[in-house]
């Protein structure tokens, strides 16, 4: 598979078989992720994989909306994405680089966890990147370090449902050109 036909193929997976999912398959997984690009190569972002039955029963239970909580009853396993702060986005010294100061975190962390679904699709594997959830109940319940951050849930598994791609913007809305040598008016306002 190349990388267009990996991007293009993958889909966000709501329903998953029960099979479980060989830890060297994740271990794979999360070898490839690593090679995503992150501010000043810091490599911020953290996962912990989630199989105990009763750890996914709580946080369905007890911290996600049900949409969430019907996606994480019956998948294999849940990641939880997280990343180590303050360092991306940072000086040495301490202060912001840019205007957008801390919210590079979320960037790097965000880029970890396509490579992540796109490295699981790659295998065969299914995945659904989830935000909403009661981040302070699930730092708490998996016992996340103070100096890392809950950024995102992603469930996995082998996909139970296939379906197709939605309806994608154009280039014609997506791209806009600026040139040097003769000034172009955008393709579409947004």
């Amino acid at each position: 598979m190349n990388v267009t036909e990996c991007i293009k193929s993958r889909r966000s997976i709501r329903k998953y078989k029960p099979d479980a999912i060989d830890h060297s398959i994740i271990d794979s997984i999360v070898s490839t992720a690593s090679y995503s690009p992150s501010w000043k190569n810091t490599q911020i972002t953290r996962y912990i994989a989630i199989e105990d039955s009763s750890i996914l029963s709580t946080i369905a239970e007890q911290f996600v909306p049900d949409f969430n909580a019907k996606i994480i009853r019956q998948a294999p396993m849940l990641i939880a994405v997280t990343y180590v702060k303050g360092r991306s986005g940072f000086e040495r010294d301490g202060s912001f680089s840019t205007k957008k100061e801390d919210r590079w975190q979320m960037f790097d962390a965000g880029i970890a966890s396509m490579s992540f679904c796109l490295a699981a699709e790659e295998q065969g594997l299914g995945t659904v990147i989830m935000g909403v959830f009661d981040e302070d109940g699930i730092t708490g319940l998996l016992q996340i370090p103070e100096d890392r951050e809950l950024a995102a849930l992603i469930a996995i598994g082998y996909p139970d449902i296939s379906p197709q791609a939605p309806k994608r913007k154009t280039v014609d809305v997506l791209l806009q050109y600026k040139s040097k040598t003769a000034p172009q008016a955008a393709r579409h306002q947004i």
